[in-house]
This record gives structure tokens, sequence and C-alpha cells, in this order.
């Protein structure tokens, strides 16, 4: 599989191998062995999981000869931050298209450090050109044939890339992290007893799937739902490990190692839980780890109930995906900032 890989266009952007650290301290809070593949390290404009994806589509638009990327995400979209700093890094040009699809902002939660702080910061900082629309399809259709037109007056070419970069030359960037992960696991005193991963757009879960059983790891990878109710978010997955597979032919993961829980998505995508402050605190607390109220902190927070629970037992340790997302910590001030 990895030699399968390398015949992929690859832009080098991120710090590999990212590192594989215990955590003594949250693991007594946990009831469980816990180890942590720290994603958040790799590097490109502090670190997440997107930029092992956006190697591979950086690379694939270079190689087709376009000079803009185009892509899409929620305001405060750490995929659109990465890929943001990624074209700077690359000399290409980038497009945002970021949608209010989170009720937070204006005079609501959050406040002006949601519409202006943490991630929307950055993107401006990188250089992107960021249109901001509300969450309805006239708007998004709108702000798309402006892109076109601005890309086609420059005589520029553009790859599209959907939100979270999870298609299937994304989803690649993440089989060779599982292929990675699959060495570091044979590493460890005792064989991990599962993989606890926060999932969205579903690349990140289908690639890791993939590339831990293409380096011959079979331990099972929970998917923790942070954006969309397990019934819209399986299909998802199960389309992209089709594409994989049929990009790397390669035989693709059954149907029953793909596990999704939804139950610690709370009222919905980038609302705050009270499971999710508390994960953010321990991990904060016991090990000065940080994660984001989106994704790793509610993925935490069911890595902690599970473990609470029993679940896991005393059979080997549970690694944790950390997926990155730091710099949304600055645009939740009412949930991480000091009591008032």
């Amino acid at each position: 599989m990895q030699d399968r890989l390398a015949t992929f266009p690859r832009e080098p952007l991120a710090t590999l191998p990212t590192p594989l650290e215990h955590l003594p301290r949250l693991s007594e809070v946990a009831g469980t062995e816990l180890w942590a593949k720290r994603d958040d390290l790799t590097g490109l404009a502090l670190g997440g999981n997107k930029v092992r994806k956006l190697e591979f589509l950086l690379g694939a638009a270079k190689a087709e000869g376009c000079d803009t990327v185009v892509t899409f995400g929620a305001l405060q979209s750490n995929h659109a931050r990465q890929t943001a700093a990624a074209c700077a890094r690359s000399g290409l040009h980038c497009e945002l298209v970021l949608t209010r699809a989170v009720p937070r902002g204006g005079d609501g939660p959050g406040g002006t450090s949601y519409d202006h702080g943490g991630n929307v910061l950055l993107d401006h900082l990188f250089g992107a050109t960021v249109t901001v629309v509300e969450n309805h399809d006239d708007a998004m259709t709108a702000a798309i044939a402006a892109v076109r037109e601005r890309v086609a007056a420059r005589g520029g070419r553009a790859r599209w890339v959907p939100p979270g970069g999870s298609d299937a030359v994304g989803t690649l960037g993440y089989v060779a992290a599982g292929l990675e992960l699959a060495g570091q696991l044979r590493a460890l005193p005792r064989d991990p007893v599962a993989v606890v991963v926060a999932v969205s757009t579903g690349g990140t879960l289908a690639g890791l799937l993939t590339g831990l059983r293409g380096g011959g790891s079979d331990v099972p990878v929970l998917g923790v739902d942070v954006y969309r109710p397990a019934e819209r978010t399986g299909p998802a997955v199960s389309d992209l490990l089709d594409g994989v597979a049929e990009l790397l032919g390669t035989a693709r993961p059954a149907a029953d190692e793909v596990h999704l829980d939804d139950r610690y998505l709370g009222p919905g995508y980038g609302i705050p839980t009270e499971g999710m402050q508390e994960a953010l605190d321990l991990a904060a607390r016991s090990e000065g780890l940080l994660l984001d109220p989106v994704y790793s902190g509610k993925a935490m927070a069911a890595l902690l109930a599970w473990g609470r629970s029993g679940r896991f037992g005393d059979d080997g340790p549970v690694v944790f995906l950390h997926t990155g997302g730091a710099p949304g910590l600055f645009a939740y001030p009412d949930v991480v900032g000091p009591p008032t």
C-alpha cells in the first residue's frame, strides 16, 4: 500500500511522523490507559489533521496545472485555515467560501470573537480570499458563481475541494496516517483495544481505517460523530472507503468495521455540550493538552464516558487520535474563558 501511495502527487506540508504520546494523568481520569496520536502537531498553521489531506489535494492541484484552490466550511473551519496556509506555502491562490452554519457570533454566544477571531482571523492573515455567506443554497450558489468569475477573469484554473478535504484523493492522507500509526502501535507494550477519533465529513475515519488495515493492524476504530447524525455520516464514510479502494486497487474494509456514535454530538455541529467542556478542562489541567470545542473536545467526551463505564476494561490501551483545532478555542470565549 505504501508503494501505491507513492505514485500519487504529493505536496510536502506536514511535519511527520507525529508522535504517539502516553497520557498518564488523563488515563487516571478516563479509567483506562490512554495514548494520544498527536495530529495536532502536524506543524503547518498551528497543526491539525487536514494538513495530511492537503498534501495529496495540493499535489493533485499542481499536477493538473491549477493555480487556485477553492474550498468550503463553516466560519470557524479548521480545514479552511489549513487550506489557506497550505496555499500560501505552495504559491497558490486560495478562495474560501464560509457559511454561518453554527448559531454563534453577532450578539449571540461568542460575539465578535466567533465572527472575527480564531480560524477566520488566520484565514485572512494567510492571504485567502474569504467569502462569508448565510447557510442556505441561494447564497452558496451566488458565492460559487462569484468565485468562478474571479478565477476566470485572471485566466486561472481552480481545483475545487469539498468541505473537510474529504474526497478520495484527500482521504489518501489518512491512509498514509493509518500506515504510520500501525507501525507505532507495534511498538507499544500491549496491543491497543481501540482508536477513538472525531468524525465529520468522514475522510479521516475512512483513510485511517484503510491505512491501519493495510499496515496489518486490526484495532477497532471508534468514530464520534461531531457534525451529523450517524445515519448520514455512515453512507459518506462508505463512499469514501469505496473511492479510496478504487484509487489504490485494494480491498476495502468491511462495512461492519465502521463504528459511529452520535450520542455526543449534542444540539448540533459546533454547539457546546457539558461533556465537551469537561473534556477540555480535564485535558488542559491534567496534561497541558489543548482540545477544541468542535471536534476533539466532543470525541474526548465520548472516550471519557466509555472509559468510566468500563467499556474498555484493562485489556490494553486506548489511542485518541487528536485532530487539532486549537485556534477554535479563541472563538469560544464563553466556553473556555474565565468565569464571569
